[in-house]
């Protein structure tokens, strides 16, 4: 029996979707201007595990996950840039898709752009003004009327009173009030063509809020099973699609909204405003990667690692990036990797009836807790080990593959380098390519046959202190693995 934690009610619930055996769930995506930070890489992995084991667990899942391409950060890059918005989003848009498949992340069965969605907006926005809820003022922008909805705080735990001007909301004496936000802006004189449409407001664009409530009810109706974000969207974003969509249409929008936890950098969130971030490209890709190139392949070694950091913590606790804590989690990931060139994994169906698969499933239902599944992974690693056992290597693999690891050959795995596996990187360790060391390996072959073992040691010795570690296999095959 699932159970979720929602961040409305602030306490775990059982899980019980509208339409019995489907779920129909929304995040809250990137908005493209940049390129995406380790931060975005823990809510794309975390809300990727969540439908990853909801599909595992027999639900049908429409998964949404948006793209915002019409924004203030936008039109400035485009603007200093001198290209189209269209150009700078597609650009970033493929990067983000470069990112995503680095770290395993599967793709949303919809990712719908704002700008395709203006009509939707505008047809919201007219319910709202129809309920009292929404009014132009003298600038030419359509606000919310924060103080005309009564729920409002519900989601956050903020009361009117303890919002002031200045914090969250830029006061503006155009407002009836400075809590009330923007639904549909003007059109400013020195802004691009694309960045307007014609409403019966005026040229203008929507607000941010508003794409969320427009897309999430167009492509799922209301109302959701599930809304997910990071944690700097509960307010004042998801506070303000509540009200709007509630606004607009009464009930409820979402059953259960759900919010990963911060990536924390000495205390502090990361996060582009700080300037405490690091893109997921510098973690992953090979170095020099230009930042004219939107995509890439990134090292299989060092991208799984960056997913297992992730995985190894529940996705709403406090995370603290830090290298020494990437470092830790390659090493941990390496030994089951090294579990599975030991041992060979022996194809397997998973009961979820009994044994390590159950007490995977138990962990998983409580809340998606892959840290207690992750501990499982480890206890059937020492098991194979110990007793050469093929299956238990094999259940190993097959859970790995729920949540997303232990998916990549071990060959292929350990003939990647890493920059995270010691605390001191070993010398040399790039310096020859796989060819070459395909090439010192079959005269190392030749010298043992030749019973030049003198040879054979020698170049044994040659790879160690290159950063290649040997592993002589029955039957007189040799694995490698860079360090």
């Amino acid at each position: 029996m699932l159970r979720i934690y929602n961040s409305l009610s602030r306490s775990k619930e059982v899980f019980s979707p509208v339409e019995p055996g489907h779920v129909r769930m929304y995040v809250c995506g990137m908005t493209v201007y940049d390129f995406c930070h380790l931060g975005h890489a823990r809510m794309l992995v975390s809300f990727d595990i969540v439908q990853r084991w909801l599909r595992a667990s027999g639900y049908g899942v429409s998964y949404v996950r948006n793209i915002t391409d019409i924004d203030d950060k936008i039109i400035r890059r485009a603007v200093e840039r001198g290209q189209l918005m269209s150009e700078v989003t597609d650009f970033y848009i493929d990067a983000m898709h470069a990112d995503e498949k680095a770290l395993g992340v599967q793709s949303p069965d919809s990712e719908p752009r704002a700008t395709q969605h203006v009509p939707d907006m505008l047809g919201i926005i007219a319910k709202l003004e129809e309920n009292g809820l929404a009014y132009q003022s003298e600038d030419g922008d359509v606000n919310y009327a924060v103080r005309q909805f009564p729920g409002y705080g519900k989601l956050s735990g903020r009361s009117l009173d303890d919002l002031r001007a200045g914090e969250r909301v830029a006061l503006n004496s155009a407002k009836r009030d400075p809590l009330d936000f923007v639904l549909w802006k003007s059109a400013k004189d020195e802004e691009p063509t694309e960045s307007k449409w014609e409403s019966s407001y005026g040229l203008g664009r929507p607000g941010w809020h508003i794409e969320c409530s427009a897309m999430s009810k167009a492509l799922l109706g209301l109302p959701l099973d599930i809304h997910g974000g990071g944690p700097d969207l509960k307010f004042p974003h998801h506070e303000n699609e509540i009200a709007q969509t509630e606004g607009a249409f009464g009930g409820q929008m979402a059953n259960v909204w759900m919010h990963c936890g911060p990536l924390m950098v000495d205390s502090e969130k990361m996060s582009k405003s700080l300037g405490n971030f690091r893109r997921i490209r510098d973690t992953v890709a090979p170095d020099g990667l230009a930042d004219e190139e939107s995509s890439y392949t990134a090292n299989p070694r060092e991208a799984e690692m960056l997913r297992f950091f992730i995985v190894r913590n529940h996705y709403r606790s406090l995370q603290n990036y830090a290298p020494d804590n990437l470092r830790d989690a390659q090493q941990a990931l390496d030994r089951l990797y090294q579990t599975l060139q030991n041992v060979s994994a022996a194809d397997v169906q998973i009961d979820w009836t009994q044994g390590p698969a159950l007490a995977f499933a138990q962990a998983m239902d409580d809340d998606f807790n892959t840290a207690g599944a992750v501990a499982v992974l480890f206890e059937l690693a020492g098991q194979a080990n110990r007793d050469k056992d093929a299956q238990a290597a094999g259940l190993m693999r097959a859970l790995g593959g729920v949540i997303g690891l232990l998916q990549v050959d071990p060959a292929v795995y350990w003939r990647a380098s890493t920059r995270f596996g010691q605390a001191v990187s070993v010398a040399g360790a790039d310096s020859l390519s796989d060819a070459q060391i395909d090439e010192l390996l079959a005269e190392r072959g030749q010298a043992k046959q030749n019973r030049d073992f003198a040879r054979a040691d020698a170049i044994r010795v040659q790879l160690k202190e290159q950063g290649v570690e040997l592993e002589d296999r029955p039957g007189g095959a040799t694995q490698w693995r860079r360090a």
